[in-house]
């Protein structure tokens, strides 16, 4: 689909640094940034070449400061040396499973990350706007569904501590050291350049595109709304925009969601015939320390922000597809 939403006014040749920006959202943040001919400086620690960013050639147009989002002397040189304006922080361990397994990384990288950048642009005086992307996990389990912005921040296993925290610790530099940052809290994030195939969309897609049913490693009936990676990165810069012209918006987070919630059953059932697939999913309930039913209430950002989401659950899934398509090799 055409995107005419692209503020090329305020994004061209402003310096923007990008953390985070090998992972899944980051990679098409980059893309959009460059699109609306930003100057973008990304914060790169691990080199996966089979990230969108590597293989869409993206690294050769942007800056890159190599070094990790913990080491507040590295991020601190990037931000004064590059005279950075906006700042995007998406550098997380993003897995359950992982979180589950080895906590303490996932609390150094999300919650020691996040502390770190925020220091960072506290004692960078050319900084202005600073965007930290939370997580529909913030919230932790609530009965109230949809989710708005006012739910308390109530993570209780790994994953969901450490963004209710980074999340916390955001809104706490904007109150107490008047930050210029606002928060980000988007659905379930899926779409192409996704390598974590434990993920169901692209575990889905890859088992469908190779004649394998595909596993679910739950019973199938958790609830969540899918929010297509386009969509988030946009949502990322709309924010960084609104927040230039209204400070009063700093310390403020907001829902990003189509509001389309689905079961995991029902996703893969989309999917399926999307490939024209006849296969039966795997559901081997095995998921633990993962919220039932969560899915958000986008009506703030609709409000505040006059925010609508560019892509369906349906064109998100059809994108993702083609993506896969052509990165395993399938064919159109």
């Amino acid at each position: 689909m055409t995107d005419n939403s692209l503020n090329t006014d305020f994004w061209q040749d402003r310096p923007v640094f990008v953390t985070g920006g090998s992972g899944l959202l980051g990679s098409w943040l980059v893309r959009r940034l460059l699109r609306a001919e930003a100057d973008v400086v990304c914060l790169v620690r691990d080199w996966v070449p089979q990230s969108e960013l590597v293989r869409g050639a993206l690294l050769d147009r942007v800056k890159v400061v190599r070094g990790d989002v913990r080491d507040q002397e590295t991020v601190e040189r990037a931000l004064g040396e590059y005279e950075i304006d906006t700042v995007i922080h998406l550098a997380a361990q993003t897995i359950v499973g992982i979180a589950n397994r080895n906590p303490v990384s996932t609390f150094e990288s999300n919650v020691g990350g996040t502390w770190t950048l925020l220091e960072a642009c506290r004692r960078s005086p050319t900084v202005k706007q600073i965007i930290v992307a939370s997580s529909d996990t913030a919230y932790g389990q609530h009965e109230q569904l949809p989710y708005n912005e006012d739910a308390p921040l109530v993570g209780r296993h790994p994953y969901d501590v450490s963004k209710s925290c980074a999340d916390l610790i955001a809104q706490a530099y904007a109150a107490t050291y008047d930050l210029p940052v606002a928060i980000t809290r988007c659905g379930n994030l899926y779409g192409g350049g996704d390598l974590n195939w434990n993920r169901i969309v692209p575990g889905t897609i890859r088992s469908v595109l190779r004649g394998q049913r595909p596993v679910v490693r739950s019973d199938g009936q958790f609830v969540r709304d899918y929010f297509y990676v386009e969509d988030a990165a946009a949502a990322n810069m709309s924010l960084a925009e609104k927040l230039a012209a209204d400070r009063a918006l700093k310390g403020e987070a907001f829902n990003f969601s189509n509001e389309t919630r689905v079961t995991v059953l029902e996703l893969v059932d989309h999917i399926l015939k999307l490939l024209d697939s006849d296969l039966e999913p795997d559901v081997r309930n095995e998921a633990t320390n993962e919220i039932r039913r969560q899915y958000l209430s986008a009506e703030k950002a609709r409000a505040a922000l006059g925010w609508r989401p560019l892509f369906s659950l349906d064109e998100g899934l059809r994108a993702t597809i083609a993506w896969y398509r052509e990165f395993l090799g399938a064919g159109k």
